[in-house]
């Protein structure tokens, strides 16, 4: 049968497809938010200090600054199919040295491998969800991606509560990584093989290229791009750092158990599964974008120190969080093609990861450290609520470009480009 006579895939085998590259971006998400609630075993353990902790989370961070850059033109010299299975690969590697030793070099190193597979797998996947639904249900499918992925932090950060036998080693929990990072893979070559049975019976798009990152076009930016991209460093710098210590902060702190204290930490994923869809609709029919974003960073500003100098109960404090990342996220990468020219998105969401992964190592590093050498989480949590404070800053600069600008303006319902 020639080309041009294959019919286009059943419903059923792209919603398949969607579930079997969700299972895989699960278990990318589980490994990453399995040391959270491991903290404080760790630290009796292995007598791991806050130092160590931070570089497990943070060290996850530092390959991809590089990888970011060349993730692309990876893809799109093998294709996806193939670099779903290798950036998966070094997922499963890196979760397995993680597990199989309890050293901090070892640990570590395992870190930084599971780093460098696990964003540029995420770009793989949301490139083959394009291949598969573009001109579809593209836009519902990436969403249901993203919920079935968060599931994976949700789960990760209430293992202590439905696999609380195994926290009595630190090994029991990383092997329940380990084979999430294995079912991972499983799901990838699962994919792998129904790729090439359905590229010969049904007529699919050419894989999408990804843009390269160049970086000399980043200068070539606006400063609507550079406070949006500031903005976001100084937003995920305040949640994932404090994340990766929240689980020990609310059990030594509040006085809360491991079950509870993880329950606590995944109300922001909880959050966003459920709010950043609706946010983002709300944006879209009202617009104010750098206001949302405005308000979403005075949200944080109060919350750490609350939860820093009183007894107050934890839900009010990480409800309030969870309002918050759900509602800068929604609005801000959306954002970012409205200021910047459609063919150098790419170029653009590589940049701003970039920056972003140098905020998140750097933050994780500092706050182990500042957490050691005070043996207190107060100034943490002062800096955090200063990311905070730095949030407004930016959102308030980006709306004076905004009012200045006539290429774009975020604070109308619809993007109006106007062309000269």
């Amino acid at each position: 049968m020639n080309n041009f006579e294959l019919l286009e895939p059943p419903v059923a085998l792209r919603w398949f497809v969607l579930a079997v590259i969700s299972i895989a971006m699960f278990g990318n998400y589980y490994v990453y938010d399995s040391i959270s609630p491991l903290a404080d075993v760790l630290a009796k353990q292995l007598n791991f200090t806050d130092d160590n902790i931070g570089l497990l989370q943070g060290i996850y961070s530092l390959p991809n600054i590089i990888m970011v850059a060349i993730g692309g033109m990876i893809i799109d010299r093998i294709g996806t199919r193939k670099a779903n299975l290798l950036f998966s690969s070094l997922c499963m590697i890196g979760s397995f040295m993680t597990f199989i030793k309890g050293d901090i070099v070892t640990m570590a190193i395992g870190r930084l491998i599971f780093g460098l597979g696990a964003e540029s797998l995420i770009v793989s996947i949301t490139t083959t969800l394009a291949k598969w639904f573009k001109g579809k249900e593209l836009s519902f499918a990436f969403g249901l991606n993203l919920t079935i992925a968060r599931l994976g932090s949700f789960a990760a950060l209430n293992s202590p509560t439905w696999a609380k036998s195994l926290y009595n080693s630190w090994q029991g929990p990383l092997l329940i990584s380990f084979v999430a990072s294995l079912v991972s893979v499983i799901a990838v070559l699962t994919y792998f093989f129904l790729d090439i049975w359905a590229r010969k019976k049904y007529k699919l798009q050419k894989e999408q290229k990804q843009d390269k990152v160049i970086i000399r076009e980043a200068f070539k930016f606006g400063p609507a791009f550079w406070f949006i991209t500031l903005l976001c460093v100084t937003f995920y710098s305040a949640m994932f750092p404090f994340q990766t210590f929240a689980i020990k902060f609310f059990q030594e702190v509040h006085n809360v158990s491991r079950e509870f204290a993880g329950f606590l930490s995944s109300i922001l994923t909880l959050s966003a599964m459920i709010m950043t869809p609706l946010f983002g609709l709300l944006a879209d029919k009202f617009g104010k974008r750098a206001k949302l974003m405005i308000l979403g960073s005075l949200l944080i500003i109060p919350v750490y120190l609350i939860m820093g100098y009183t007894k107050i109960s934890l839900f009010i404090p990480m409800s309030i969080m969870g309002i918050a990342f759900s509602l800068i996220p929604a609005v801000m990468w959306p954002s970012v093609a409205y200021v910047v020219d459609e063919e150098k998105l790419g170029t653009a969401y590589g940049v701003m990861t970039m920056v972003q992964n140098i905020g998140l190592f750097s933050t994780n590093i500092l706050i182990g450290y500042v957490n050691e050498v005070t043996n207190s989480y107060l100034p943490g949590m002062w800096i955090f609520s200063f990311f905070g404070i730095f949030g407004v800053v930016f959102g308030y600069l980006l709306l004076k470009t905004n009012r200045k600008s006539t290429k774009f303006d975020l604070e109308k319902p619809k993007f109006l480009q106007i062309k000269g």
